[in-house]
């Protein structure tokens, strides 16, 4: 029974992970959200489930993909978002804004207290203040924004997209939306013959034109404020009438893969003699909704889908994976992992059990293969290589520094390594999940990214380089606590750790030289130039300046397992300000704006680097298991106090 526990813990991890993955159950008498979540629209040049649609926005504007309503109520996102398309009088009163700023607070007569949380209803009568702030506040630079500017920014921002989301499938305020389609489709034949009419000083029928005029106005402003386009390319050669008229008519096609706003589709509509079938199911199931009718939204629902496998096959499956991924949220279930599995690692040092690092290696691979899965996942979507965003770095630095933790713990068998890759799987992922909430982590590459195969191949290795760099500095973090706090750190233990530092340093040093390298290819085919001394740049040449300062500094005999330990902390310096610093600096053609949140997590990381590096540079007479070193047996003893060349110190 007790060699089992390995395979029992990772049988439980796996049976809790398989819950969590089964498809939810909707009741027969229910709203079918999960069909419509599956339904593709386009947001940001991409093709996208509604799903997304309702998590990124619900992300941006409350911080959550979750609502939390008076009385412990809570909706998910796909139910805010359709609240917010087909009912927005409720939606408007939900508690969803987050304004904590004083000052922004007192623009409207407020006082400040616990509550953090205001909904659209109480900004209403203050949205033309909020806008004139708003624009004052936007000609500072954001690293010259005070907290009042950059919380009024937010604020406006977040308001904005409220509103373009409650203007993106029906008007505000639409009822029988069914109804006015089918009074507009009627009426512009009898609307453009009143024009012929007028052109030709006939008697013509002005209530009419009037009529339709007032709706064209309408959906113009529709099409305006929309932020989601939900109608498809016209397919010629589709089945419905509206297809096959389009083609003949010849409308003019649209930007963005000629998908349309239901604004924009319906003033194309005027020319082609027919409202988009698209169209109508939305204005169906808008109703439906409104008037509780579950059957029929249920039905129209299935009818949308059924179309869009149909006429949409691409975007439907594509959209179907991604609620796919949405759903079984793989970075989540393999943070939790990691965190189990890095318990697992240092229980085993102070049982010494050898079943314990078992168990953490078994939850290590199955956090690894989930954690993979989430990566290829992200991969599919997007059709590019794994790093195309800060988001998607973090990503790929935290798996390429658990795949080598997992080889470096298959060789020792220690327990480091397992430690290593749960430690740094989960501060990774943390990140990743820290810079999803400014919205799509799928988003389209920058244009300047947008290019050739010199620069996946530069991004991959120059990545593979921070995880390496990162993994060192693990091990290093691990090498001084062990030796300054706990008595643990025995000559075999010391000489394994600066035996995995230095050869995690040495791949580090080819990845990022290569990475580097190969960096300065793209650059020359895509701006003219192999080096121009951007910041992001220097960065990356740092960290070959860092690497090879140690190693040289190692092979010359100027420092020792702690001289190594030390300098490879400072490496994690390096390199993050290498991937994150340079970003905040506001210069450089690799600047993408600056994160003003993440700049006080930055520093602060880099302070407790520094902070480490004070204490392990601690006389060794402090060490808790350098002064036990005298019980122990020669053997036994941490290399850091044996064997210390005249003239230098122990440090060295």
């Amino acid at each position: 029974m007790k060699r089992s526990l390995p395979w029992i813990i990772l049988a439980i991890a796996a049976g809790s992970i398989a819950l969590n993955w089964l498809p939810p159950k909707t009741a027969k008498d229910d709203f079918d959200l999960t069909t419509f979540g599956k339904i593709p629209v386009l947001v940001g040049g991409r093709v996208k489930p509604l799903d997304t649609v309702a998590r990124n926005s619900l992300l941006i504007i409350h911080g959550k993909q979750e609502l939390r309503l008076d009385g412990g109520r809570r909706l998910s996102a796909m139910q805010w978002l359709t609240d917010v398309l087909f009912n927005a009088p409720v939606a408007d009163r939900y508690p969803l804004f987050i304004v904590q700023n004083a000052d922004v607070l007192g623009l409207f007569g407020w006082e400040q207290s616990d509550r953090k949380y205001f909904s659209f209803a109480e900004f209403t009568p203050f949205l033309r203040q909020i806008d004139e702030q708003a624009a004052q506040s936007d000609k500072h630079e954001a690293v010259q924004r005070s907290a009042y500017q950059s919380a009024i920014l937010n604020l406006r921002n977040g308001l904005s997209l409220y509103q373009r989301l409650k203007n993106s499938i029906q008007p505000e305020g639409a009822q029988n939306f069914a109804g006015e389609l089918h009074a507009f489709e009627s009426s512009v034949p009898d609307a453009a013959r009143a024009a012929r009419e007028r052109e030709m000083g006939e008697n013509f029928d002005q209530a009419k034109l009037n009529e339709v005029a007032e709706l064209v106005r309408r959906y113009v402003r529709l099409s305006e404020m929309a932020y989601m386009l939900a109608v498809p390319p016209v397919n010629p050669q589709g089945s419905s009438t509206f297809a096959k008229a389009t083609a003949d008519r010849s409308i003019p096609a649209t930007a963005n893969g000629d998908w349309r706003s239901v604004g924009e589709s319906l003033l194309h509509s005027v020319a082609a003699g027919e409202i988009y079938p698209v169209v109508t199911e939305y204005a169906i199931i808008g109703d439906a909704y409104r008037a509780d009718d579950r059957s029929l939204f249920n039905q129209h629902v299935d009818l949308m889908a059924n179309w869009f496998a149909k006429e949409e096959p691409n975007a439907a499956r594509r959209a179907s994976f991604e609620f796919l991924f949405n759903r079984l949220e793989p970075f989540s279930q393999s943070m939790a992992l990691y965190v189990l599995a890095f318990l697992l690692a240092c229980a085993s040092w102070l049982g010494g059990s050898a079943l314990l690092r078992r168990s953490a290696f078994y939850l290590l691979l199955l956090a690894l293969a989930i954690h993979t899965f989430g990566l290829v996942s992200r991969m599919c979507l997007q059709e590019r290589p794994p790093v195309t965003n800060l988001y998607s770095s973090a990503i790929f630095i935290g798996w390429g520094a658990v795949i080598v933790s997992l080889i470096l713990e298959r060789i020792f068998k220690d327990g480091i390594g397992a430690a290593c890759a749960g430690a740094i799987g989960f501060v990774t992922l943390i990140i990743a999940h820290h810079l999803a909430g400014s919205g799509d982590t799928l988003e389209m590459l920058q244009a300047v990214l947008d290019t050739n195969i010199w620069l996946a191949t530069h991004v991959v290795a120059i990545t593979t380089g921070y995880s390496a760099m990162f993994l060192a500095g693990m091990l290093a973090i691990i090498y001084v606590v062990r030796g300054v706090f706990t008595r643990s750190l025995k000559k075999p233990t010391a000489d394994s750790l600066a035996g995995m530092t230095y050869g995690v340093v040495c791949f580090a040093t080819l990845f990022s030289f290569v990475g580097t390298v190969l960096g300065g290819i793209w650059a020359d085919q895509s701006w003219g130039r192999f080096w121009g001394w951007d910041p992001k740049e220097n960065g990356a040449v740092l960290i070959v300046l860092w690497c090879a300062i140690i190693l040289h500094a190692r092979w010359g005999g100027f420092i020792r397992q702690r001289g190594l330990m030390i300098m490879a902390i400072f490496g994690n310096v390096v390199t993050s300000f290498s991937w994150f610093g340079v970003n905040m600096l506001g210069v450089g053609l690799h600047s993408y704006g600056f994160m003003q949140k993440a700049f006080p997590w930055l520093v602060g990381f880099m302070v407790s680097q520094f902070a480490l590096m004070c204490v392990a540079a601690m006389p060794l007479e402090r060490w808790r298991s350098f002064r036990t070193a005298s019980n122990s047996s020669p053997r036994e003893q941490p290399q850091i106090s044996s064997a210390i060349p005249a003239g230098q110190t122990p440090g060295q």
